[in-house]
């Protein structure tokens, strides 16, 4: 053995290795036993007791995974799982019309709305392509990060994915299942249990945030950032909103400065945006995004 090595050499065994190394104890093997090693014990780990640990488990398991791998610059793109690809929505449209034109009027309609809505899918997919092909060049590449789940998120995650870059998806378990997207990078699909260390994650490494039209998921997730921002909490970055139109008949903003809920200067936290192209030109007017750049920040 090399002589350094023996210096630095491990003095006891990993946890990993001594649970592998255990031999079975058919005596003690048994359910309800306690002779189980309290890392290796489910049952245990799983006790109402225990949820601070689980809570710090979540919150170390993606991070030391993104520290790694090198990851320190995201850009955290928000969205319904609703909205489809333009392909997919034209598809339910013909399906719901029917073959002469006689379907369920108020199923018409729907999938007609999920049309135009589909433009949105197809921005974040192209807003997710140009952000990855720029940081592919970077020496410290910024990141898609997403929900992990179908519409939007699939939409950003997929863009990243045809711009032959990775990206990164945080699902969430709920009552009901959600599948990760096709396109998220397998070392970089997490699984949450606790909707707060979720949005921690999104935020901890973002440059950037990103928000497509969503319902309550969306506006909890966008409106939490702001308020941290607004408190001082989390320091200043670029928020931008997709579809003025959306947004502006969904919150009144001007309504609230009128009533004092928020001061006038709060209204500049986000900027509204239409266009891929607009999005990155925004981000670019905030950073200095040339190729051979060390930091987004």
């Amino acid at each position: 053995m090399n002589k350094r090595k023996q210096l630095i050499a491990r003095n006891f065994p990993t946890a990993k290795e001594e649970a592998q190394s255990l031999a079975p104890q058919p005596n003690y093997d048994q359910p309800g036993s306690a002779y189980r090693l309290a890392f290796d014990d489910n049952e245990f780990l799983l006790r109402e007791e225990l949820r601070p640990v689980r809570m710090q488990l979540e919150l170390l398991k993606p991070e030391l995974m993104q520290q790694e791998l090198g990851i320190k610059s995201t850009i955290v793109m928000f969205g319904s799982a609703r909205i489809p690809s333009q392909e997919e929505a034209q598809a339910l449209l013909t399906q719901a019309r029917g073959s002469n034109n006689s379907g369920d009027a108020e199923q018409i309609k729907r999938a007609e709305m999920q049309l135009a809505m589909s433009h949105y899918y197809e921005e974040a997919r192209r807003f997710a392509a140009l952000v990855t092909r720029a940081s592919n060049e970077r020496d410290n590449p910024i990141y898609v990060v997403t929900g992990g789940g179908p519409g939007i998120m699939e939409a950003g995650n997929r863009g990243a994915f045809e711009a032959g870059g990775k990206s990164i998806g945080l699902n969430i378990v709920l009552p009901f299942e959600q599948h990760p997207n096709r396109y998220i990078t397998p070392e970089l699909c997490f699984r949450f249990h606790y909707f707060a260390l979720r949005k921690m994650h999104f935020l901890m490494r973002s440059v950037a945030l990103v928000c497509f039209p969503g319902g309550f998921g969306t506006l909890d997730e966008l409106f939490e950032t702001m308020t941290l921002i607004q408190t001082g909490k989390s320091r200043r970055r670029p928020i931008l909103l997709f579809g003025r139109e959306f947004w502006t008949r969904l919150i009144n903003f001007d309504y609230l400065v009128e009533t004092g809920m928020i001061g006038p200067a709060d209204v500049r936290l986000f900027h509204f945006v239409e266009t891929a192209e607009e999005a990155w030109a925004l981000l670019e007017s905030e950073y200095d995004m040339n190729p051979g750049a060390h930091s987004a920040t």
